[in-house]
């Protein structure tokens, strides 16, 4: 087993996504997305999905009990024996001791924490400058992608509009909370020596390569 248990850390619109779908294609690893997992648990009907559904169709945030319920599940299954990539878990201190209880219980531990390393007006400036086509679903951002002609979708002249939780306040908000509940499991990681940085403003490939390349020295170093 090679206990490749990876954590991605960082404010949103750092690309956490992005580097962890290359990720999990280049070390054959399942990309467990908190998001992703709850609407599976929900569409599948498990015991805990039903505990989420109501909460989550009302709009409220799922217990920190359920989420890690959900998360347990799955990183206890067959697919995530030879390791997993978590993103969007833990957000909070509370989350990570709760991670910590279950791997324990399951004999593994957390191979490497990485922190996308993004600051908060590069983060607004990728938010809120993205537009999308309800007709296509074609996805713009006016400062790094933008269409060819202004408020214009490329593929069918279709007005491009931004998502109220892309709008700059509400970018804001969301990276207010990310300071006061994500940003403390920097130093729980930190000292505990398994956090590693990454720069967010250089492009997705730098960064992807700067990863792999911090992994495959851990992974050297460690024997595996």
């Amino acid at each position: 087993m090679s206990d490749l248990n990876l954590i991605l850390l960082g404010p949103p619109g750092a690309g956490k996504g992005t580097q962890a779908q290359r990720l999990a294609k280049d070390f054959e690893l399942p990309h467990y997305a908190t998001g992703d997992i709850l609407r599976q648990a929900v569409d599948d009907g498990t015991e805990l999905g039903k505990q989420a559904k109501p909460i989550m169709d009302s709009g409220g945030l799922v217990p920190d009990d359920i989420i890690t319920g959900v998360i347990g599940e799955r990183i206890a299954s067959s697919e995530a024996a030879d390791g997993f990539i978590l993103d969007g878990f833990p957000r909070t201190i509370p989350q990570a001791e709760a991670l910590d209880v279950l791997l324990e219980r399951l004999g593994r531990r957390i191979f490497a924490v990485m922190l996308i390393d993004t600051p908060d007006e590069e983060v607004i400036k990728r938010i809120s400058g993205r537009r999308f086509s309800k007709k296509t679903g074609q996805i713009y951002n006016i400062h790094f992608d933008p269409p060819k002609h202004e408020g214009r979708c490329d593929v069918d002249g279709s007005e491009l509009v931004q998502r109220d939780d892309d709008r700059p306040e509400v970018v804001s908000d969301r990276l207010a909370t990310y300071h006061a509940q994500t940003a403390p499991l920097i130093d729980y990681y930190d000292q505990r020596g398994l956090l590693r940085r990454f720069d967010g403003t250089r492009s997705v490939t730098e960064v992807h390569d700067h990863i792999r390349a911090t992994l495959a020295t851990l992974r050297l170093e460690e024997g595996i």
